[in-house]
């Protein structure tokens, strides 16, 4: 997993949010760092200045790049030297924050790594993907699960053709940490994810189904058609849909469902995928992120499991193991994944070198327009008892 273009020193990384007690901002930090090829360098941790510059310890940022906002740190990052500069900037903030950190980051010319959702909506969204596509960055979005090795060796035998036809796509994300009204509580994570202000228009399907739906596109490359929703909230009082349900129609004829809950009582990150096709099925479960099932009538059922050496094991799926087998990869080590494919470009832009800007292994600003695209029509059919809404975006692609 080296830097496949020449650029023989670290990245600099900067960070926007993931101030002190911010859960994804260290995971952000240790996985940019995992692979040795990066260091945080330079940061915007909070809203608030005497905390973003208290927050600086946590990770070794020096005082003089330890910023009161990230659009002082632009400003003044713009103006060091390109051998002192940051290379890419972090967005570990609340989703509301996503859209202008985003823009402003892609204006002053550096690379984006961004926390999903993308953006607070469709439209901010859009918007971005202009401003992206103007500008010569690289711009990821942490759709993380698709970094996991085995969901990138379910990608090339799906792509490959071992399944056949694609017929249907189940995917759930399950968790039970918002049974009960944790907001009222003035819980962190709790507050802002159910605060229509700060997360937009979604609670649990803007959080979690967003990856759920992210995995049946990143496996399978089916374009989606249609889609009919229920959302619900169950908690008494909450602002914003805690359980749901999405059916989704996909132009090849196939079948999907999307189901997110956060009121299941003992559930905590269950992620899971099936997938149907004419020649044989796949299962995955993040819980157990090691093994690949993959099943055909009449014949035993197979269990890959992550080995970078077995002669099943994908070139893609291999190049995304650091251990041998038996010793457990996961969280960190697939989120480290998606920064390496984005490192592998800004290797190349920092080189002179093009690079694809499309059709990416790390998710990109494509799919964060489908991710909020998704989240907008999934509200919209809940609003109008399941209708069925169009899916595909214009920004779409296989």
């Amino acid at each position: 997993m080296g830097i496949n273009a020449p650029l023989n020193r670290k990245l600099r990384m900067a960070m926007v949010g993931g101030g002190t007690g911010s859960f994804i901002g260290r995971v952000h930090s240790i996985a940019a760092c995992l692979d040795n090829r990066a260091v945080v360098t330079a940061g915007a941790l909070s809203s608030n200045p005497e905390r973003s510059r208290a927050s600086a310890a946590d990770y070794d940022i020096d005082d003089s790049r330890a910023y009161g906002s990230y659009e002082a740190m632009l400003d003044a990052e713009s103006k060091l030297p390109a051998d002192e500069r940051i290379d890419f900037v972090s967005i570990a903030t609340p989703n509301h924050m996503h859209f202008e950190v985003a823009r402003a980051a892609v204006e002053a010319g550096f690379n984006v790594v961004c926390d999903k959702p993308m953006t607070f909506d469709l439209a901010q969204a859009e918007s971005l993907l202009e401003t992206v596509k103007n500008s010569d960055v690289v711009f990821a979005v942490t759709h993380n699960y698709t970094g996991y090795p085995l969901v990138r060796q379910a990608r090339e035998m799906i792509l490959g053709g071992q399944l056949g036809e694609i017929n249907a796509i189940r995917t759930q994300y399950i968790q039970g940490w918002l049974r009960t009204s944790l907001e009222a509580e003035d819980q962190k994570q709790a507050a802002w994810r159910t605060d229509p202000s700060k997360s937009g228009a979604a609670g649990a399907f803007g959080d979690i189904a967003t990856h759920a739906y992210n995995l049946g596109r990143f496996m399978t490359g089916e374009l989606p058609e249609t889609v009919s929703c229920h959302l619900k909230t169950f908690v008494e009082g909450r602002k914003l849909d805690d359980y749901g349900t999405a059916v989704i129609r996909y132009e090849n004829g196939a079948l999907g469902t999307v189901t997110a809950s956060q009121i299941s009582h003992g559930r905590e990150n269950d992620v899971e995928i099936e997938i149907d096709g004419t020649k044989g099925s796949l299962k995955w479960r993040q819980e157990n992120p090691n093994e690949l099932i993959f099943r055909q009538n009449g014949k035993a059922h197979q269990i890959y499991t992550r080995d970078s050496g077995a002669p099943y094991t994908t070139p893609l799926a291999a190049a995304s193991c650091r251990l041998p087998a038996g010793h457990p990869e996961a969280f960190f080590e697939a989120f480290a994944n998606v920064y390496v494919a984005a490192f592998d470009d800004m290797a190349k832009r920092g080189a002179g070198e093009s690079f694809e800007r499309i059709n990416t292994v790390y998710p990109n600003v494509y799919d964060g327009v489908e991710g909020m695209y998704f989240i907008q029509q999934c509200v919209a059919s809940s609003s109008q008892d399941a209708a069925w809404l169009p899916l595909k975006h214009a920004a779409a692609r296989k």
